[in-house]
């Protein structure tokens, strides 16, 4: 199978953080059956809407509850952390599960800093939007009215324009968390030093010893938005790269690009090796589907306003909201990026990502307020893409 899944542990509105990492649980347990590939966990911090703010802790108790699916991280944020405490973390995991542990790292942590210093004190920080009333967001992959003009269309995939971080980066709360996440007056080293050590504590080539850790057979990760540091890191060291196209779409021929030109062969690997992000959501009809994805919009609006992850709305919350021009240019990119529909029409638009992006395996996320909804969908996916359907 060359599908895998990305889960964030999502509370739902009405739910509780418990309710959320036992329904985590009983999603790997029941991907495993459907065939996925690998099931990895995230980090994200300060997000009233998501679970998994230590991937570590979730991915032992997903390891423990499966048998055979591969289990990592996408992605430890390793701006938090240092280079020994995670692989002394993921070597523990894989003293007990050797073999189906995979080391996912990003500097998104790095990168949250590093947007918070830069952000500029004159410019104004994103609150809550006004709202004036306008049409709410489309579902289903497609720009409202059919502009796709307002992006590039590649051999049939969308590659939105790139989504303005200035504003986010200047938002007061950012700074806040960043200031929380590290001790106070600490400072994250370049981000090719902290994977070197990573790598030298992994195969006994530093100066101290991690134990456990050192010898692990844990497959190591980088993940990336663009063809920056990451992508170059990834490809130099010749390790396996993740690209993120379902939450930063309009960069992601970019970042593949970018590690496929700075691969070497390693031990690891002989040659590049990718996997590309994509939100989904699979229904038996298009009409459920798009039902189903109401909540989205709504959702990423409450992450790019600054207040961090919502618990996710029910499609009725959802059509509650009255939508600004504002609301529907800060979602825009993600919601016409989305894989959303019938099994047969989701599997194939995915095909098209993986054929122009060139990757050779897919990661897919799916959030839906009900759990039961979203566990179809990843075996409805799961069906269609292994012609089981």
């Amino acid at each position: 199978m060359t599908l895998s899944i990305l889960d964030l542990a999502p509370i739902s509105s009405g739910g509780t953080a418990r309710d959320a990492l036992l329904n985590t649980i009983d999603l790997a347990r029941r991907a495993e059956t459907f065939g996925y590939r690998r099931y990895w966990l995230a980090e994200h911090h300060f997000a009233p809407g998501v679970a998994s703010s230590a991937p570590a802790v979730l991915i032992g108790l997903v390891a423990a509850a499966t048998g055979r699916i591969r289990v990592g991280s996408g992605a430890v944020q390793l701006g938090h952390q240092t280079p020994l405490s995670v692989v002394e973390q993921f070597g523990l995991i894989d003293a007990l599960y050797p073999g189906r542990i995979d080391l996912g790292i990003g500097r998104s942590g790095q990168r949250r800093a590093e947007l918070a210093a830069e952000a500029a004190p004159a410019k104004p920080s994103l609150g809550e939007l006004a709202p004036a009333p306008a049409a709410p967001p489309a579902s289903g992959g497609a720009a409202p009215g059919g502009e796709a003009a307002a992006g590039r269309v590649i051999d049939g995939l969308l590659i939105p324009p790139p989504f303005d971080w200035s504003r986010l980066a200047a938002h007061p709360q950012l700074a806040f968390h960043a200031s929380l996440l590290q001790q106070p007056g600490a400072q994250t080293p370049d981000f090719a030093e902290q994977i070197d050590d990573v790598i030298a504590f992994l195969t006994g080539d530093h100066q101290a010893h991690a134990v456990p850790g050192e010898g692990a057979e844990v497959e190591l990760w980088i993940l990336g938005s663009s063809g920056g540091q990451s992508a170059q890191v990834a490809g130099e060291r010749g390790l396996p790269f993740a690209a993120n196209y379902h939450v930063s779409p309009s960069s992601v021929l970019e970042a593949v690009e970018g590690y496929r030109k700075a691969f070497k062969p390693s031990k690891a690997l002989a040659e590049p090796y990718v996997i590309v992000s994509a939100d989904v959501v699979v229904a038996g009809d298009d009409a459920t589907a798009r039902e189903l994805a109401k909540p989205y919009g709504l959702w990423v609006r409450s992450i790019r306003t600054g207040a961090g992850a919502r618990t996710y709305p029910t499609p009725e919350e959802a059509d509650a909201h009255v939508w600004s021009a504002e609301d529907l240019a800060l979602v825009k990119d993600r919601i016409d990026t989305r894989f959303v529909g019938t099994p047969e029409a989701v599997a194939e638009r995915l095909r098209v990502l993986r054929r122009v992006t060139g990757a050779d395996e897919l990661l897919v996320t799916t959030i839906t307020h009900d759990h039961a909804a979203r566990v179809r969908s990843f075996e409805l996916l799961a069906d269609a893409w292994d012609g089981r359907a």
